[in-house]
């Protein structure tokens, strides 16, 4: 006889259920360490394909591979014990067939141990997102301005500024919600846009750069705290840890160049007398 324990962490279903309820915290996060600092206050951490620009100081997420997101994904599930962790779906691991994305879908869930997965793309994904979901993949959405197809959109422009572009966006999101996302992430949109589309979809909107209007809100951890050279304009800074650490590390260049560094009590590999 099997014992099942208790399965503590978040899920996308939980997620699902939280539509038009309580605000849905989310905040992207590529390591243990902060994983573990941020997991007890949000509903769920997204390994986001941003790592590429955050961690490797890419232009865009293009270049960002399916082992780069496993080993980050893997990275914050040890670090994180409550909140669902969704993982990216980089650029070139899904586009090609709905074969593909359930291999990469899979293996991203495999090794990772993660809750779902997250997917960028409006009617023409709706197909590949059906097929996740019905073989057990739950699915994210992610629709409006969607980075992996920037050099398609001619750049990071806020999408549904004209009235003329809303009905083709209203369809990407009512077409991902009935193939069976649990949620869809609204970026770069304009606020009457996506404060509509939140009304129409009967799934949780995720708004980044959207509107408060959206279901829940995500933010780039690294942009929130100050530690990013550069932040979109919708960010604000909930912390400067940049100049704490630049501080910090002036200060202890001072030291050891002072030789007022601080000795250890001990020193490795010798007993104490």
């Amino acid at each position: 006889m099997s014992i099942q324990s208790d399965i503590k962490r978040k899920t996308a279903v939980d997620i699902r259920a939280m539509k038009g309820g309580n605000p849905i915290v989310s905040l992207t996060a590529y390591h243990a360490h902060t994983a573990r600092i941020i997991d007890e206050f949000v509903d769920f951490m997204l390994v986001g394909d941003s790592l590429g620009m955050v961690m490797h100081g890419l232009e865009t997420t293009v270049p960002v591979t399916l082992d780069m997101m496993i080993l980050q994904g893997h990275a914050v599930m040890r670090g994180s014990k409550k909140a669902l962790v969704v993982v990216d779906m980089p650029f070139g691991s899904y586009e090609a067939s709905r074969e593909d994305a359930f291999r990469s879908g899979a293996r991203v869930m495999k090794e990772t141990g993660c809750g779902a997965i997250k997917m960028e793309g409006g009617v023409r994904m709706a197909d590949t997102v059906r097929f996740l979901v019905e073989r057990g993949i739950p699915v994210m959405g992610h629709v409006g301005l969607t980075p992996q197809a920037i050099n398609t959109m001619g750049g990071f422009r806020v999408q549904g500024r004209e009235e003329a572009q809303w009905a083709a966006i209203e369809e990407d999101a009512m077409a991902i919600a009935e193939a069976g996302a649990f949620a869809m992430v609204l970026e770069g949109m304009a606020e009457p846009l996506a404060a509509k589309i939140t009304e129409q979809v009967p799934v949780p909107t995720i708004g980044i750069g959207a509107s408060p209007a959206c279901d829940g809100q995500i933010l780039v951890l690294e942009d929130m705290l100050g530690l990013s050279p550069w932040v979109p304009k919708f960010v604000k800074r909930f912390g400067s840890l940049g100049g704490m650490i630049q501080g910090a590390v002036e200060d202890y260049a001072r030291e050891v160049r002072q030789r007022s560094f601080p000795a250890p009590e001990h020193t490795y590999g010798m007993k104490k007398k």
